[in-house]
């Protein structure tokens, strides 16, 4: 299996799953950037993922519908009750399962960003959108503090090894925020030292790996007690949220 970052709109990220010259999609953004990667590397879009309903993950959705030979838009159980994906083919829930031209890809709700959002994992893979970004986790606009730390909470189960794949391009600003919560974890700043440098050569910060991250990232560490500083989780999460908010 092969993954193939494509930037969309001015920070996001789709991604191009491929098997062979077959692909799927995850969160195109926009049509034109995803036609021109199909072309460019000799593949066949069959099936659309989509990690949540928000316009910057589904805008390309009904282009790609009406270009290439898509048979499947799967989305969440959520969404598709909601009616918040265009064109929606099949409605994913925690635990389901398909095959992808040979590789199973997995599904796991996690809620807190939005009350639909799902992550995709496959081959060691992690689609995760909107939930967690390298360093970072989304803003909680649809669902609880206490919701959101228990879907990050079943994404840091994963192996080490899991390669995260994330909706945005936002690793450097929130590597900066991790240096204010964990000022001397030399692990944060050797991160955000190879992150400048990657930025500057213009190559993606994604994927990032899961060791890294429980290592690094605020919003997985929320209940470390270096982090946590004697609150309970949920409060411990809620108050790193909202400071990463104003930040």
């Amino acid at each position: 299996m092969q993954v193939i970052p494509v930037p969309c709109l001015s920070d996001n990220y789709a991604y191009l799953v491929v098997q062979g010259r077959i692909a799927a999609v995850v969160d195109p953004s926009e049509a034109d950037p995803v036609l021109r990667a199909i072309e460019e590397h000799g593949l066949k879009l069959t099936e659309i993922w989509l990690t949540h309903h928000h316009w910057d993950h589904v805008g390309g959705i009904e282009p790609l519908v009406e270009e290439c030979p898509v048979a499947a838009v799967r989305g969440s159980r959520y969404d598709a009750k909601h009616e918040r994906i265009p064109s929606q083919t099949d409605a994913l829930s925690d635990g389901d399962s398909f095959d992808f031209e040979g590789a199973t890809v997995d599904i796991v709700e996690i809620p807190g960003h939005t009350l639909g959002a799902i992550a995709f994992i496959t081959e060691g893979n992690l689609f995760s959108g909107d939930t967690l970004f390298i360093a970072g986790c989304g803003r909680v606009f649809e669902g609880t503090m206490g919701m959101m730390a228990q879907s990050l909470t079943k994404l840091r189960s994963l192996p080490a090894d899991t390669k995260v794949w994330c909706g945005h391009e936002y690793t450097i600003n929130n590597l900066r925020f991790a240096r204010t919560i964990e000022p001397g974890n030399a692990e944060i700043t050797r991160a955000f030292e190879e992150a400048m440098a990657t930025r500057e050569a213009k190559r993606f910060t994604v994927p990032g790996r899961l060791a890294r991250e429980l290592a690094t990232n605020p919003f997985l560490r929320f209940d470390h007690p270096d982090v946590a500083a004697g609150r309970d989780p949920v409060a411990s999460f809620t108050a790193i949220r909202r400071a990463k908010d104003n930040f």
